[in-house]
């Protein structure tokens, strides 16, 4: 079950997490009121953070079976794949791949080859798409991110790769390449004290790269966001014995210990700068305080981390349900959620626009929201 109350304690005993649960199903709510807002032909493109808000209404589906949460995703996936499987995509970067995990859902829900077919083209794509010297995947093919890692790219393609490669038999590569991604970026982003700066280029003449380390200056939340949650969807899928296993629970931890200490003590969210937050124009940003709040409790319950980050965990979770109310429509408001954001200093990030009702936060948020419910 989601979220909800009043709630019947589990057959089992009562839920540690019952005092952070809502009072409202806020997933049932924001899926409902997002679809009320849009439907499936006005909700955007072939991208990312619908991507992310789909991917997190079908976790709500899956706890809920309402079909209309299915019919939805659906109805946007077939505006971009034919009856012959064919997408109108090129996927010459990290982002355009996120969506691909609709395909595979598809694919699981229905049995349609359509979507096996047109989730093989992003497959096939990693053939030749391109690379640092040590294996790491570019953000984009393109000039203007050409041998540049960012800490968002993990997300956009890894957790897509295990879930492909468990759905269509191709699990060996999957595991390996998956593993292998987050242990190059790992290795070029993650700083002594667990954070990760928020890209890498190899080449050292992207305008904001050190020239000594290629590293962006900060450690912008969101893109540390989008690594937490990659590494635990890929240590959900690794063999036990995977030579990569170890390593990318280091990774883990020591991210684990940064996340704790720089948890704002007041509301329990994190800041957009992750480190900054003494300076009076950071401020505390939703996304990422869900994708944290997620990624923290998903490892302690999977056995990853000590299990005293479940305070941590509940603490961003209180902190991200102070962030959503219901509007005078009666409709899902959540706010304070950055807007898109390239690689910047200190203050580009302090200036992005905080949003209502981003796809960035609202995915995350269910995903956040999923994962922290009564026992299943």
């Amino acid at each position: 079950m989601a979220a909800t109350a009043p709630a019947t304690a589990a057959p089992h005993g009562p839920n540690p997490r019952s005092d952070v649960r809502a009072a409202t199903d806020w997933s049932v709510a924001m899926t409902a009121s997002t679809m009320a807002r849009y439907t499936p032909a006005s909700i955007g493109g072939w991208s990312y953070p619908v991507g992310l808000y789909l991917f997190g209404q079908y976790q709500v589906y899956q706890r809920t079976h309402d079909p209309k949460l299915l019919s939805y995703i659906r109805s946007y996936v077939d505006r971009f794949v034919d009856a012959s499987g064919r997408i109108g995509q090129s996927f010459n970067s990290l982002d355009s791949m996120q969506a691909g995990r609709l395909l595979v859902i598809l694919h699981h829900e229905t049995g349609q080859d359509r979507y096996r077919i047109a989730a093989k083209k992003i497959r096939d794509r990693l053939n030749t798409y391109p690379r640092t010297a040590d294996g790491g995947f570019w953000h984009a093919d393109s000039s203007s991110r050409a041998h540049q890692l960012w800490a968002d790219g993990v997300y956009m393609v890894n957790p897509f790769l295990v879930e492909y490669g468990k759905e269509f038999g191709d699990a060996a590569y999957a595991h390996d390449e998956a593993a292998g991604q987050l242990a190059v970026y790992g290795r070029h982003l993650q700083v002594p004290g667990g954070l990760l700066k928020h890209a890498y280029d190899e080449s050292r003449t992207a305008s904001w790269a050190d020239a000594s380390t290629g590293l962006a200056p900060e450690h912008w939340c969101r893109a540390i966001g989008w690594y937490a949650m990659a590494l635990v969807n890929v240590l959900d899928a690794l063999p036990t014995g995977h030579p990569r296993r170890a390593g990318l629970l280091t990774h883990l931890r020591n991210l684990a210990g940064g996340l704790e200490r720089y948890q704002d003590p007041k509301s329990g969210r994190w800041f957009q700068v992750v480190d900054k937050g003494a300076r009076s124009d950071n401020w505390t940003e939703t996304s990422c305080s869900s994708m944290f709040t997620y990624a923290l409790d998903r490892a302690v319950q999977q056995g990853y981390l000590d299990p005293h980050y479940e305070a941590v965990a509940r603490r961003g979770y209180r902190g991200v349900l102070a962030r959503i109310s219901l509007g005078a429509d009666g409709r899902t408001d959540l706010t304070d959620i950055s807007i898109g954001t390239n690689v910047g200093e200190y203050a580009y990030y302090a200036a992005r626009t905080r949003a209502t009702n981003d796809f960035h936060g609202l995915g995350a948020f269910l995903i956040m929201n999923e994962q922290l419910a009564e026992d299943k």
